[in-house]
Order: C-alpha cells, then structure tokens, then sequence
C-alpha cells in the first residue's frame, strides 16, 4: 500500500510520501531550516528538480542525491533564493558611504589594502555595489589600491551569473539612470545591463556554506576582513546554529573590522561577542577585543569619528524566564503577503515572468491590495514594460495615497520616460509624506530604505530635475 499523500498549500501538487526524508537530506545539507515550516515553497523547487532529472517522485530524486554527488550543485542553485538588486537597503548603504568606508579608508592609508566578504553573494550585486562605491570614495587613488572583494554562496549558478556580471533592469531597480548609464553597459536594447570592467576588477566569486565556519572545513586563509557583509542570509539557517555562525563570522574579522547583518537578523546574545554600533538607519558590529584574543587598540578622537559612530547600542536586557513571546505565525494561504512573498522570491531569482504569472493570481484574489499593484509595476518595469509599469504603480497611490516607496518609483520612471515635471512631482509627493516620519521609519515596500534615506535620495533626485 503506497503512503498517503498530504496536502500541499495554495492548491499546489501534493507532497508524496518520501517528501519529509528528501526535506530533512536538503535541510541537513544546505543548512536552510527556513524551509523547516514552508513545505509548499521548498515542493515548488523540488519539483523542478524531479521534472528536469525524470525521477518521478521525491524517492526517486533522493536516490540519484545518493547516487550522484553532482546533482547537489543544481539543487543547491534551485533552493537558494537570490536577493539580487544593487544597492540593497539604502540605510546600510549610506552607512557604508558615511561612516564604515571612510573610516577602513583612513585607517587602512598606509597600506592602501582593504579585504571584504560578501558571504550569501547570490548573483553578485551586493559585491558589486561595494565596489562601485568604493571606487567613488577612492576616486583618482582607486588604482592606488588593493582591494579584494570575495562573495562566496552555495548556488553554482548564482556564482556562475556573478561572474558573467550581466544584469536584468530588475536587479537595478531604484537606481537613477544617471547611474545606470556610469556604471553599466545596455545590452539587448535595454533588457541587460553589463557591469563595466573597472567595477569588476578585484572582485571574485567562489562556492562557499556558511556551515562550514562550524565543521572548520573554512579556508584558514579567509580571516582578516576590514567588512563582513552577511545579509538576509541567516534567516535561512536554524535559529539554535546562527549566534555559532555569527560568532565565527566575528573571528574571521580583523581587529577594526565591521560586520552588517540584515535587519530582521540581530540577537541579543550577539552582544556577548560582538559590539553593537548604533548608525543611522541599522546597526553595525564590531569584534570584542577580548573575545578575538587581542589587545583593545586606542580610541580615536572624537574628531576623528563621524558622530553616529559614538553611539554604541545598549545591550538589550535579558528576558526573564516565562517572559519570551511566541514567533509569529506563518501567513495564511491566499493572503495577499503570501502572494506578493512568493513573487517577490520569484522575481529576485531571475524568474520574472514567474514574478508576473503570481502577482496575475494574487491580484485576481486581492484586487484592493497596494502592495501586489507596487510589486506589479516594479516587475513590469524589470521586464523593460514601461506603460504596464507606470499604470501598475498609478493603481498602488490610487490605492494608498500614502505609499511612500510606491510615489518614489513611480517618479523614478516619470524621469526615465523624459516627463520630468509629472516625475518631480511624485518624487516630491513621496518626500512629503517621509518628511511627516520619524527618520529610522523603514519604508514598507522600501526594500529597507528609511524615510531619513528617502529625503536625502529625493533632494538629490528634485535637484538633478531642475538641470
């Protein structure tokens, strides 16, 4: 008698019988407990795999795992998801431009060398953008200089799509086009943008799991980073496992290094290895002389630091027992979140007419909802669909008036479409309703911008326009 079948979320094929043995091989390989609870997601990917290899089922695709180690490195690429926009999170971004660069800059001046990790690099635009900014902090003196940028990820094709550096108008979305047309070469009449070769230079990719700063099987030779940058990536590992992997993080740091980490990731028993720093908009961390073994180094003069970096988060305090609250349940099937979840997932992947085919059936389900129409012009205009993209995000302020993120790209591409007062207006529309926030606001939708980032970025935007 075969094993019943369950039932798989959102009206999905069902999960077979061997199904929970294949999740638990996957799990224990990649490290990704975030598929723990969401066997609907991790069945989508899987499927593809079993249909690609002709398998038939989850006991025949655990077979060939089995059987043939090379198979790991396509599943790997399928289960990863990819993050894959430059400049990621504007807040951590103008802290990098602000204070962290600066500062390695200053500190790093006489040998002019700077070692960075991008560790869960996904396609490379997270590497990318340091090294664009870099080369802007370092101007003329950029060829002066060593620096080494690594990004390492367990999807060979993520790495192998790092590499090749070559981009779809989704993963530059909110970036000006004065920028784009700086920092990219258009291809295929603007359906790809190649990374221009200066940004390339000293930037590499190799595979790399984040567990294996566990097992110790991590290259000895990747230690002494000047920044560490791990973002939206320990969401995917079993909570109990993330402070190990962020205190190991913390040992591969050199002495004055800095760490970010995505915004929803930070602990409190961080702070027992690692010093919290308060920056405007996120916060950084620092090696604990102690804990690395080392002598604590002078403290610079107050002059000599940019004011946010005086100000050291307080360590949270510690619960009391019976005091820790409950996770938030998982969202429902069918809710618009979930919708525009998936799609967004699908859509930073690569796969954006998956993207559009999910946001298609979760508008049919929510037709109301501000949020799918926004996701719904961001992909539009990532598909190079300017008219569906400009109607898209119109329906999202007519929706919310008050949609910050929503009016700022919708100026964006006002601007790019030439309709530079229709642009500047929405522009300033979204600078006025982030004016009437407190400054560490995160945006929603914002992809982690505050409203303090949205005013400084609209002031650059409404003084380009009036040239």
């Amino acid at each position: 008698m075969s094993a019943p079948r369950e039932r798989a979320p959102l009206g999905e094929a069902p999960l077979d019988g061997a199904f929970p043995a294949l999740k638990r091989l996957v799990i224990a390989r990649t490290g990704h407990a975030y598929y723990e609870d969401k066997d609907g997601a991790l069945w989508e990917r899987l499927r593809r795999r079993i249909r690609a290899t002709g398998t038939g089922d989850s006991a025949g695709y655990l077979a060939l795992l089995e059987a043939d180690e090379g198979e790991w490195a396509a599943l790997e690429s399928e289960v990863t998801i990819g993050e894959t926009f430059f400049f990621r999170d504007a807040a951590q971004f103008e802290a990098l431009r602000e204070v962290i660069l600066p500062g390695l800059i200053r500190r790093r001046a006489a040998e002019r060398r700077l070692r960075i990790w991008s560790a869960g690099c996904s396609t490379g635009a997270e590497a990318y953008s340091v090294s664009i900014l870099l080369r802007r902090l370092l101007g003329p003196a950029y060829p002066q200089w060593a620096i080494g940028i690594l990004g390492t990820d367990i999807s060979e094709a993520a790495l192998e799509s790092a590499r090749a550096a070559r981009f779809s108008p989704w993963a530059l979305r909110g970036m000006p086009a004065v920028e784009r047309e700086r920092d990219f070469l258009a291809m295929e009449e603007g359906r790809a943008f190649q990374l221009r070769r200066e940004h390339r230079s000293g930037v590499r990719f190799e595979y790399g799991n984040l567990l294996s700063l566990l097992d110790g099987t991590m290259p000895l030779g990747m230690s002494d980073y000047d920044l560490i940058l791990c973002r939206n990536v320990l969401i995917y590992f079993d909570r109990a496992a993330v402070p190990a992997i962020v205190r190991a993080l913390g040992e591969r740091m050199a002495p004055h290094g800095w760490m970010l980490l995505g915004h929803s990731e930070p602990d409190p028993t961080f702070g027992s290895f690692l010093q919290p720093v308060s920056l405007p908009g996120t916060t950084a961390w620092r090696p604990l002389p102690l804990i690395l073994g080392k002598m604590p180094e002078p403290p610079p003069s107050p002059a000599a630091l940019a004011p946010a970096e005086l100000a050291p988060l307080q360590q949270a305090p510690e619960e009391e027992p019976g005091m820790a609250t409950e996770p938030d349940p998982p969202p429902e099937g069918g809710t618009a979140r979930l919708a525009a979840d998936r799609a967004r997932a699908e859509a930073d992947a690569g796969a954006l007419e998956a993207a559009r085919a999910m946001l298609r059936a979760g508008l049919r389900d929510h037709p109301m909802d501000a949020a799918l129409h926004h996701l719904d012009g961001l992909v539009a205009r990532g598909l190079g669909e300017d008219a569906a993209a400009e109607a898209a995000l119109r329906r999202a302020v007519y929706l919310d008036s008050g949609f910050v993120a929503a009016h700022y790209h919708l100026g964006l591409l006002l601007l790019d479409r030439g309709a530079v007062e229709a642009g500047r207006r929405s522009i300033a529309n979204a600078a006025r309703l982030a004016r009437a926030l407190p400054g560490e606001t995160i945006l929603e939708e914002g992809d982690g911008m505050t409203a303090e980032t949205l005013l400084g970025l609209a002031g650059q935007h409404l003084a380009e326009g009036r040239g």
